[in-house]
């Protein structure tokens, strides 16, 4: 069963007025019209020129229906399931269909695109814009007929594609990008090869720094001492004075 509409519903109505003893109600209820309508229809007021359509030869009721329908006033008759079904159309693949006003503002689309998001592919310019890719290539090499009179125009406010086409476009780019060399992170101070470090002029260096690290120790705990003796002179004189 099925809620659909049904096809010509006022001639559908007009056929069941003169053929069957439905209510008004019924009929309205299922040619989705209103009673007075019906009625009109009845009373010969409405539909004078419309041909009564069979409901049942065209598959949308059957005689047990309407049979019912008859017997009960308070019945609402359900329209019968289609035998046949009509496959819906295919989505026609290809560029999107661009209104003849907009046409010749498609190479500056594709100007702004190729400048602002070089990551998009030629397919997808062509789905934005509707566009083909000999236009791209030849707006990319700057060889268009036009190329020096082409500005950069953003697609949306031309009208061309919608914000939300747009960014789909843009994140499904910038997913299937190649990942680009991953930063080096900076090292610490490493050790330096043993080669490097056994070497007579390493050993040599290495025998020194401890006596020129005491060296320079014994330098600073002199230079302490002699400036707490000065600050101690400084404080006796002040005293005398």
């Amino acid at each position: 069963m099925t809620n659909a509409n049904p096809l010509m519903p006022k001639a559908t109505a007009v056929w069941l007025v003169e053929n069957t003893s439905l209510s008004f109600e019924q009929i309205a209820d299922f040619c989705k019209l209103h009673p007075l309508e019906v009625k009109a229809i009845a009373d010969g007021e409405s539909a004078l020129t419309i041909k009564g359509l069979d409901p049942i030869l065209s598959g949308q009721l059957t005689r047990e229906e309407i049979a019912a329908g008859e017997a009960d006033p308070n019945h609402h008759l359900v329209m019968a399931d289609r035998k046949v079904r009509v496959p819906l159309p295919a989505k026609r693949k290809g560029p999107r269909y661009t209104p003849v006003s907009r046409r010749q503002d498609r190479p500056n689309a594709v100007l702004w695109l190729l400048r602002n998001h070089p990551e998009l592919k030629d397919a997808q310019i062509m789905r934005l814009v509707g566009t083909t890719k000999p236009t791209i290539d030849s707006i990319r090499n700057r060889t268009h007929w036009n190329a020096n009179n082409l500005q950069p125009l953003d697609p949306v406010t031309l009208g061309l594609c919608s914000q939300i086409d747009l960014d789909f476009e843009v994140e499904r780019a910038a997913k299937n990008a190649p990942a680009t060399g991953a930063a080096v992170e900076p090292q610490g101070a490493t050790l330096l090869p043993a080669a490097q470090t056994t070497t007579a002029a390493a050993l040599a260096a290495a025998a020194i720094r401890p006596a020129a690290n005491a060296e320079r120790a014994a330098d600073r705990e002199a230079d302490a001492v002699f400036a707490k003796l000065k600050s101690m002179r400084g404080s006796d004189e002040s005293k005398d004075d």
